[in-house]
């Protein structure tokens, strides 16, 4: 199974406001020894999103997947994702009963904060009841910071986590995710990473030498990141390793032995 993250909002893709979303699902997870395998940003489009959300329910299906979605859950008219999980699903919007408990219980705490009556079926408190609507069968995740919940919905032996936009609601709901509903799949080794840096080699001459570090060492990756302007280095190749366990260390013996066999000139080492 993988971890994905899918990400939605104009806001993003018009370069409005910047992603903080993926370098902080990528900082819990990697807390916790997982990793993010995937990532999509999509706009506020229904019709992207629901088939986003189509791939994203056909993984957590097949490979067992837990995919995150931040925003678009709220209830103005750019708000799509709720509509668009249902319709991903074939499944009706229902209001949720825990949500719509928590939404209730959010008005009275407003209204007594402002001192004023408590009315829950004035026109605008009935409209936040629709930030309670969820796919049929969907799960709520708490939200610390106002109450207002989130979703999740299963799928096989993965499922999909519906989170705000807000990261000051999202990243507390996705760490809720990780350690209340996750937790046995969190690893006490985390993934390290050991890499070299390369000058004066091709990466085609170098790529036997990562496919056969690859087929020897079970559960390791090989990466290799060329640039040609590094403001210290240069044109080179950051050539490593990564994984957990004591085959990382393994496996970067093995590459520095065969970089060496090659007469590549070797510079700077890094471990992350």
């Amino acid at each position: 199974m993988n971890f994905g993250l899918i990400i939605v909002g104009d806001e993003i893709l018009s370069g409005k406001r910047q992603d903080k979303h993926l370098p902080k699902v990528i900082e819990l997870l990697a807390a916790r020894g997982l990793s993010l395998g995937w990532a999509r940003y999509v706009g506020d489009d229904p019709a992207r999103i629901a088939a986003d959300l189509e791939d994203a329910f056909a993984a957590a299906e097949r490979d067992g997947d837990m995919v995150f979605s931040c925003g678009g859950i709220g209830a103005t008219p750019d708000d799509h994702t709720r509509q668009s999980a249902a319709r991903a699903l074939g499944r009706p919007l229902l209001l949720h009963p825990e949500a719509r408990d928590l939404i209730l219980q959010r008005m009275r705490e407003v209204a007594a904060e402002q001192g004023i009556p408590y009315e829950p079926d004035r026109d605008d408190n009935a409209h936040r009841l629709n930030m309670g609507v969820f796919p049929e069968g969907a799960e709520i995740i708490p939200n610390p910071y106002n109450r207002i919940a989130g979703f999740s919905v299963k799928a096989g032996d993965g499922a999909v986590w519906f989170v705000p936009g807000f990261p000051v609601m999202a990243w507390p709901m996705i760490e809720w995710v990780l350690d209340h509903r996750l937790a046995h799949l969190h690893r006490s080794e985390v993934q390290r990473e050991q890499s070299v840096i390369v000058f004066g080699s091709m990466e085609a001459a170098l790529t036997p030498l990562m496919e056969d570090i690859e087929a020897r060492f079970t559960g390791i990756k090989v990466f290799s990141l060329p640039s040609v302007d590094h403001p210290e280095w240069g044109r080179h190749i950051e050539l490593g390793v990564k994984g957990v366990g004591d085959g990382v260390a393994a496996a970067y013996r093995h590459l520095l032995d065969g970089l060496r066999a090659h007469g590549a000139e070797l510079g700077p080492e890094l471990v992350r």
